[in-house]
């Protein structure tokens, strides 16, 4: 499958701290991909990296097989970007805007502004300014949509937006996406509405990438497990077991081992349990706090 992205050996440094090491990943055409993380992970430092605002330590970052630091702007046309504050330009309305956003981009699809606009019930002369932050994000929706781009990346898209509007921005992005075939990239805090929208997920920890999976398939893979020990006792440290927390004399850990290879490692460590459970994980933010830690 053809790679829109293809990030190789990146590794990035804020003075002495290490943002990441050799982080690889692809991004294929086609698919709806989000970065997870927690603060600190190097989400922002990601997009920053992939719009070649930020030049790493080290690695190479290819969209559409070229490089991003040196590509094109004929290519460059075909990336919308959104990033957080969503539109520079408030002191316009919304004719205006779309008019000077045309001028930019020989492939303008006027139309498919004015459809999300038509959905948000505002006077047409509205100055950008005047609107809800909700209402300044799908304006911003629309514009890149109008761009007509191959590639999507957002930052954090949901930032500041009511559930309403969050949904209206999901739900449509979603079906434009698929329809059109469009590649997405994007960042969100929000885990609800990414679970909604992704087809794959990136998870980050810190200094690293922890996985890479279509969200389907992790969520049918990763397990929640659950068992007691004698207050006393500490587990140790185990491969496959994701931040085990301990509360009294009960432990909790999620892993991708099935029961049987995870009582094996039990019995390995000599660890004095009893009642081991198995469950399932149904949502992706239970999945991602139980991967990567809840502090």
């Amino acid at each position: 499958m053809e790679n829109v992205i293809s990030c190789k050996n990146l590794t990035h440094y804020y003075g002495k701290r290490l943002i990441y090491k050799e982080l690889c990943f692809d991004v294929p055409k086609g698919r709806i991909l989000g970065l997870l993380g927690k603060n600190g992970t190097g989400k922002t430092t990601t997009i920053n990296i992939l719009n070649g605002y930020l030049k790493p330590q080290s690695g190479m970052c290819l969209i559409f097989g070229k490089e991003v630091q040196n590509m094109d702007p004929s290519l460059r046309r075909n990336i919308g970007l959104l990033i957080e504050g969503h539109i520079q330009y408030s002191f316009m309305n919304i004719g205006q805007i779309e008019r000077f956003y045309a001028s930019f981009y020989p492939k303008w699809r006027r139309e498919a502004f004015y459809e999300l606009v038509s959905k948000l019930k505002i006077a047409p002369g509205q100055r950008i300014s005047r609107m809800s932050c909700g209402q300044r994000s799908q304006i911003a929706l629309g514009l890149i949509l109008a761009q007509d781009p191959e590639l999507l990346i957002l930052d954090d898209f949901s930032l500041g937006l009511d559930p309403g509007y969050r949904r209206l921005f999901v739900d449509y992005l979603r079906e434009y996406a698929r329809a059109e075939q469009k590649t997405v990239f994007l960042t969100s805090h929000i885990i609800q509405d990414m679970e909604r929208l992704i087809d794959d997920c990136i998870i980050m920890d810190y200094g690293r990438i922890l996985m890479q999976k279509p969200v389907k398939e992790l969520l049918d893979s990763v397990k929640r497990y659950e068992f007691t020990v004698p207050e006393s006792y500490e587990l140790p440290e185990c491969p496959g077991f994701y931040h085990p927390s301990k509360i009294r004399n009960r432990i909790e850990t999620f892993s991708f081992l099935p029961i049987r290879d995870v009582e094996e490692r039990l019995k390995s460590l000599n660890a004095p349990y009893a009642g081991l459970k198995a469950e399932p994980v149904h949502n992706l933010e239970d999945a991602f706090i139980g991967l990567t830690g809840k502090y």
